[in-house]
């Protein structure tokens, strides 16, 4: 696909109009969904419209449904009352769902309009939990059946149907709550008159519809089972998530994770407008320039030291890079630590004086190389020494911050990919700054 992806894009972009291009009409007509939602986000605003044209009316709501937010958002500005009306003919409340924040609420209404009322039961039921919750972003395809349910009452409910990734039957008492599931494998061979609560299964992992996407995802992917049931506080079957939705959660939480550490949004579309772009960069631009002045005031306290040993002014870069990349390099394995749940208050000390041991060892190794390379530069042994007792100084430092600073960014709940790495950047800087002017002022001068 990303071949055909590069050659569709550049016959899209030379193409004024795509009603042109016949191979991105035949492509619009055999590639799937989501492959045509990448053609269209790879698109310059006005060929994306265009190109929104050839896209087959039994399509259209799937391709959107797999869009990105601000992508999609040009697309459903243009388009007019008869356009939704011919979209929403066979919506569901899952679609809907996804293209709720994109939408007007007058769409909206005209959308849940057209649904039957069990999907909007299920619309209203999802909306009332938050996006980062499971209960959110359920699937109501189920495969369900009373506690007193028989083998023959399980074959009978699929022959009717099974839905993708469905592999277990959920049994449920009267007050619809969810007591064990049968997986369909020990259904098949079984005698038609056996209960169904025989075979069950000895162990199910049950979701919360509170619990956090993410975490539930990753409960799924783990389970042994294709889908998991969800259920209310009350212990009522809401529906189920299951593997293909696990994984799409997860890795939406992953790119979500990177976008963040460069302070951006994951759903940014690639030509969103230039003004709406630098809007939302500019914040973190003028965080990181507060930071830098915080920085640059350290370095000012050592005017005098500067101006006598000016081979302190073409060092001190080496001590700001070398703090930095020690200290991304902990952040980083600390902050997906925290989002697997793997760093937890028993074993932060652990962790901690692991990080302390290799900041140390690798500190002194390269304040050894560093101090060398200093001192057959700028023929001063003193220099040498100074540079190297910073360097160690400064790693030791990037190890400890890198090890609390997502810690304590996730108690404050604060999202440490979005705003550690500024703030360890800060801490390494001033650090490694004051410590080696601080001991050049004493050494050399």
């Amino acid at each position: 696909m990303a071949e055909l992806l590069s050659e569709l894009i550049e016959e899209a972009v030379a193409s004024p109009e795509s009603g042109e291009s016949a191979a991105i009409a035949e492509a619009m007509l055999v590639e799937d969904a989501d492959d045509i939602a990448l053609f269209l986000e790879s698109l310059p605003v006005e060929q994306r419209l265009s190109a929104w044209q050839e896209v087959p009316d039994s399509k259209k709501l799937e391709v959107l449904v797999d869009m990105r937010a601000d992508p999609r958002e040009p697309i459903i500005d243009r388009s007019d009352s008869s356009d939704w009306e011919k979209l929403f003919k066979d919506i569901d409340a899952e679609q809907l769902l996804e293209l709720a924040n994109s939408l007007p609420d007058k769409i909206v209404g005209q959308a849940l309009s057209a649904m039957d009322r069990q999907q909007q039961q299920y619309f209203t039921d999802a909306s009332a939990y938050a996006e980062n919750q499971i209960g959110h972003w359920l699937s109501h395809e189920i495969l369900a059946l009373p506690l007193t349910a028989k083998v023959r009452d399980a074959l009978r409910l699929i022959r009717r149907n099974v839905p993708d990734h469905a592999d277990s039957i959920f049994l449920l008492n009267r007050a619809g709550q969810f007591s064990t599931a049968v997986k369909l494998t020990s259904v098949f061979g079984a005698p038609e008159h056996v209960p169904l609560v025989e075979l069950a299964e000895e162990y199910i992992d049950i979701i919360k519809g509170a619990d956090d996407c993410t975490a539930a995802a990753r409960l799924v992917q783990d389970s042994g089972f294709s889908s998991l049931p969800v259920v209310d506080e009350d212990n009522r079957l809401l529906g189920r998530i299951d593997i293909t939705n696990a994984c799409e959660l997860v890795n939406e939480y992953y790119e979500r994770q990177v976008m963040s550490s460069a302070g951006m949004d994951e759903e940014e579309d690639l030509f969103a407008p230039v003004r709406k772009s630098a809007k939302s960069r500019a914040i973190w631009l003028g965080v990181n320039l507060l930071t830098a002045f915080l920085a640059s005031w350290f370095i000012g306290l050592f005017e005098a030291t500067l101006q006598q040993v000016v081979a302190l002014a073409v060092l001190m870069p080496v001590v700001a890079s070398m703090g930095g990349i020690a200290g991304s390099q902990t952040l980083t394995l600390i902050v997906r630590g925290l989002a697997l749940g793997q760093v937890t208050n028993a074993n932060r000390k652990a962790l901690l004086d692991k990080e302390l041991r290799v900041g140390g060892l690798n500190g002194v190794v390269w304040a050894i190389v560093i101090g060398i390379v200093a001192y057959f530069w700028f023929s001063e042994p003193l220099l040498g020494l100074v540079i190297g007792l910073a360097i160690l100084v400064n790693i030791i430092t990037a190890a400890i911050a890198g090890v609390l600073l997502p810690v304590i960014l996730n108690k404050l709940k604060i999202d440490p990919a979005l705003s550690g790495s500024v703030i360890l950047t800060t801490v390494t800087d001033i650090v490694g700054f004051v410590a080696f002017l601080g001991l050049g002022t004493l050494f050399l001068l």
